[in-house]
């Protein structure tokens, strides 16, 4: 047989193995009440496992290997981690274990106890040809209650993973969740073109300098799309040049230096998406909002979030330029629905989740949950080919759901530390 030492811990996690008559490999009789907890980390695979040899009762860790000879391949026999393991747990018992005691370490072997329907569909799943994922044509069977199960673990497991980078950021913020919002919604705004020199710019201007100057739209436009490097060259139309001389001003008061200029990505984006019109968006946000995490904590309703971001107003020169000094068709600018959910789901859902879990406040993190129930769902290879696959998707919980599942789960084919794998696997 042809399979990982993963197969076998999944076998003995669910005791799905013949239990008829047990006997470990020296004919002692052999009864399993728990398979005990599986470890993840270093250590004895399963702890707090209970067992009946013979007449005794025993509690404690179980191993398990492919080959009993793999225990001394592993380094075992020097580890004293090793030395309260109650059973050795082996498809095939190719030696005996002598424990540091000098006593053999009870042995089961699985050899002939492995149903062939098990193997076959654990085979089909993890060495199969499938060309997307390794259950593709098992996944629409899944029932609906296990699949929202698993998607709603792995969304928290990814939220989780995604936060990390939110609390390193506080760290270097000394705490302060406004400025380390406000880094990460620039970022954002940037989308994945240009979040580099957005999250560089926002950096480099701390909002405590913008709230200084947030009863003055002029000033805040001048500050931002100075810093980013646009306020550098010689403009020739009024708006921009006023905005220079302001800048000008403002950084030799503050002691600002702009980053530079040739960061910034235009090529191949349509000009809706140019970063100039990002930044007039991103700093008409700030004048109408100032404190904005603060404003994202108090909203309740989804509508109220998506208004926020929906309905700031660019400053009038923008209706008729794309960048500064090039006159275009006039022409909306503010944000359109699809990046407002961007922003939604890669900023405001990240904080609500973030800080509830690193202030201990579960009802932020529930809403952070159910704001990605009211995002529609992403449109992506990934997502697309979920649902060709025929599974349901509607909302972003499920689309970021099944990123994760997909990016982490399913491209390293860990299907036995998968909800959705181990129902495909079980015997009905």
């Amino acid at each position: 047989m042809l399979f990982t030492e993963d197969f076998l811990h999944y076998i003995w996690k669910f005791r799905l193995f013949n239990r008829i008559n047990l006997r470990t490999t020296e004919g002692e009789e052999l009864e399993v009440y728990s398979s005990g907890l599986h470890n993840t980390h270093a250590g004895p695979d399963f702890q707090n496992a209970r067992i009946r040899i013979g007449e005794t009762t025993w509690a404690g860790n179980a191993e398990l290997h492919l080959s009993s000879s793999d225990w001394q391949r592993h380094g075992h026999t020097t580890d004293n981690a090793y030395d309260n393991v109650i059973l050795h747990v082996v498809y095939r018992d190719d030696e005996p274990l002598i424990g540091t005691d000098g006593r053999r370490v009870p042995t089961l072997e699985l050899k002939d106890r492995i149903s062939p329907d098990l193997y076959k569909r654990y085979h089909n799943l993890v060495f199969g040809n499938q060309t997307i994922i390794p259950c593709e044509g098992s996944i629409a069977t899944v029932d609906g209650l296990t699949m929202q199960n698993w998607l709603t673990r792995i969304l928290v497991e990814r939220l989780e993973k995604r936060s990390e980078a939110v609390v390193a950021a506080l760290e270097n913020n000394r705490g302060d969740w406004e400025e380390t919002f406000y880094q990460f919604l620039a970022a954002n705004f940037g989308f994945k073109t240009n979040a580099l020199p957005f999250e560089l710019m926002a950096k480099s201007l701390p909002q405590s300098i913008l709230a200084k100057n947030k009863n003055n739209a002029m000033q805040i436009e001048a500050l931002i799309f100075g810093q980013a490097g646009f306020l550098t060259d010689d403009l020739q139309d009024e708006y921009p040049r006023s905005l220079k001389k302001e800048y000008d001003y403002l950084a030799k008061k503050y002691s600002l230096q702009p980053i530079e200029n040739h960061l910034w990505k235009f090529l191949r984006m349509r000009p809706q998406n140019f970063p100039t019109i990002r930044l007039a968006q991103f700093a008409a946000l700030v004048v109408q909002s100032n404190h904005l995490f603060s404003k994202v904590l108090e909203i309740r309703e989804v509508k109220g979030l998506r208004d926020l971001f929906a309905n700031i107003k660019v400053n009038e020169y923008w209706e008729t330029h794309y960048r500064f000094d090039k006159e275009s068709a006039p022409a909306g600018k503010s944000l359109g629905a699809g990046s407002v959910d961007t922003i939604l789901l890669n900023t405001v859902v990240l904080f609500l989740f973030s800080y509830g879990r690193h202030m201990k406040l579960q009802h932020f993190v529930s809403r952070a949950l159910k704001l990605l129930e009211n995002i529609p769902a992403e449109q992506n290879n990934i997502t697309t080919d979920f649902a060709n696959l025929g599974v349901n998707i509607k909302t972003a919980f499920e689309s970021q759901a099944l990123l994760e599942l997909k990016n982490n789960y399913c491209d390293y084919k860990k299907c036995l530390q998968c909800g959705v794998g181990i129902k495909i696997l079980k015997p009905n």
